[in-house]
C-alpha cells in the first residue's frame, strides 16, 4: 500500500512508540514505570491516528492556530468519517485521559488496570493498521517476542468494584492515604473514556467522589458509566484480542440533574458543561433580546434563583455562569411585547431597593 510521505512518517513514528511502550511495561523496575507507559502509548495513538486522517485526505491542523490539533479532535474526527469505532476510540481516550493526570498532576493506576487498558489499546491499533494500511503489529515486532503475564486478564466489573472497595479502605480514618484514594479515583474516571471520549478529570469531581465514597455511596451511584461496560476477549497468546464495550445486559445510566442531591456522587463537571452551556449573550441572542434586556427579563422571572436553568463555572479568579436549556425555555414560553416593557420598567426599582 502506497503511503503518503507525512502519513508514513507519523505510522513509523506510533510503531517506534508502541516498541517502547511495550519495553517499558515488561520493565523490571517499576521506579515511573506506569508514567512511561502511559506517554509512549499516548504518543503512539496519536501518531496513528493522525497518520490514519493525513492518509485519508484529512486537513490536521488547526487554521487559527496553525498547529496541528489535538488527540481528542484527532479521534473524533476519525470516529465521526467512520475511519474508526467507538472501543477502539475509547480505548485510545482512556489512556489519553490517564496520561493527561500522568503528566500534569498524579495518578495511581493498578497494574491489572495498566495491563487491560494497555491490551485494549494495542488491540484498537492493531485493527486500525490492518484496516487502513494493510500492515499489523505482529509485521513489525521481531519474532523474540514473548508474550507473558502473571496475572490472568482481568474482568472489567471485578476490577472496578475491587479498586472501590480499595479506595474506601484507602479514606477511612487514620489511613492517611488519601493521595493515593485520589489518584486511584482520577484512574477510575479516566477509564470513562471508554463510554465518552469527552472525559476531563477535575479537582471538583475529585472532590465530589471522595465524599461519595466516604460517605459509603454505593459504586454504582458514583461510576454509573462503569457499569456499564465489559471485556471482550478473543484468541490467545500472540493473536489476543482485548475490547472494553457496553455490556449487552447493561444498566440504563441516569443522569442526576444539578439540583439533584440523592445523585450528586454521579455528577461529572463534564456532565454539567454539557447541561448549562449557553452563555447570558448566547441565551439573549436566542430570544432575540439585547443582553441588557435579557438581564431584565431574568431578574423579572427569577431565573438565575432557579439552580436547574444557572450554573456558575469558577475558572480562578473568574466566575462564568452558564445556562440551560431549561432556562431558554422558561423565558421563551414567558417572554411577551409587554412582559419584556414590564421587566425593563421595573429594572431600576429592583437595582435600588
Amino acid at each position: 500500500m502506497k503511503l503518503k510521505r507525512e502519513a508514513r512518517t507519523l505510522k513509523a513514528k506510533a510503531i517506534a512508540s508502541l516498541k517502547r511502550a511495550l519495553e517499558a511495561f515488561n520493565n523490571h523496575d517499576d521506579d515511573g514505570r506506569p508514567e512511561i507507559v502511559l506517554l509512549l502509548l499516548q504518543h503512539a495513538s496519536e501518531m496513528l491516528t493522525k497518520a490514519l486522517l493525513v492518509q485519508k485526505g484529512q486537513d490536521v491542523f488547526d487554521k487559527e492556530k496553525g498547529t496541528s490539533v489535538g488527540i481528542e479532535k484527532a479521534v473524533n474526527i476519525a470516529q465521526s468519517k467512520g475511519w474508526i469505532n467507538a472501543a477502539q476510540a475509547g480505548a485510545i481516550c482512556v489512556i489519553d485521559a490517564m496520561r493527561d493526570q500522568a503528566q500534569h498532576w498524579m495518578i495511581v493506576v493498578p497494574e491489572d488496570a495498566l495491563y487491560i487498558n494497555a491490551r485494549a489499546l494495542i488491540t484498537a491499533l492493531d485493527e486500525i493498521l490492518a484496516g487502513h494500511f494493510e500492515d499489523t503489529l505482529a509485521d513489525n515486532l521481531p519474532v523474540r517476542v514473548l508474550p507473558l503475564s502473571t496475572q490472568a486478564l482481568p474482568d472489567f466489573l471485578m476490577l472496578v468494584n475491587r479498586e472501590y472497595a480499595q479506595i474506601r479502605d484507602l479514606l477511612a480514618p487514620g489511613r492517611r492515604a488519601r493521595d493515593e484514594a485520589r489518584g486511584r479515583i482520577t484512574a477510575l474516571l479516566a477509564m470513562e473514556a471508554h463510554i465518552s471520549a469527552e472525559v476531563a478529570v477535575s479537582k471538583r469531581d475529585l472532590d465530589r467522589i471522595e465524599e461519595a465514597i466516604k460517605a459509603d455511596t454505593p459504586v454504582e451511584r458514583v461510576f454509573p458509566r462503569l457499569m456499564t461496560l465489559a471485556t471482550s476477549v478473543e484468541g490467545e497468546g500472540p493473536t489476543l484480542r482485548v475490547r472494553i464495550t457496553k455490556a449487552a445486559d447493561a444498566p440504563a445510566i441516569r443522569y442526576a440533574s444539578g439540583d439533584d442531591p440523592e445523585g450528586a456522587a454521579a455528577i461529572r463537571e463534564i456532565d454539567l458543561r454539557k447541561k448549562y452551556y449557553v452563555s447570558p449573550s448566547e441565551l439573549a441572542e436566542r430570544v432575540k433580546l439585547t443582553t441588557s434586556k435579557a438581564k431584565a427579563v431574568r431578574d423579572f422571572l427569577r431565573i438565575d434563583e432557579d439552580p436547574a436553568n444557572v450554573m456558575v463555572f469558577e475558572f480562578g479568579s473568574q466566575k462564568h455562569p452558564r445556562y440551560s436549556d431549561n432556562a431558554l425555555r422558561a423565558l421563551r414560553e414567558a417572554i411577551t411585547p409587554e412582559l419584556v416593557e414590564q421587566a425593563w420598567q421595573e429594572r431600576p426599582r429592583r437595582r435600588g431597593r
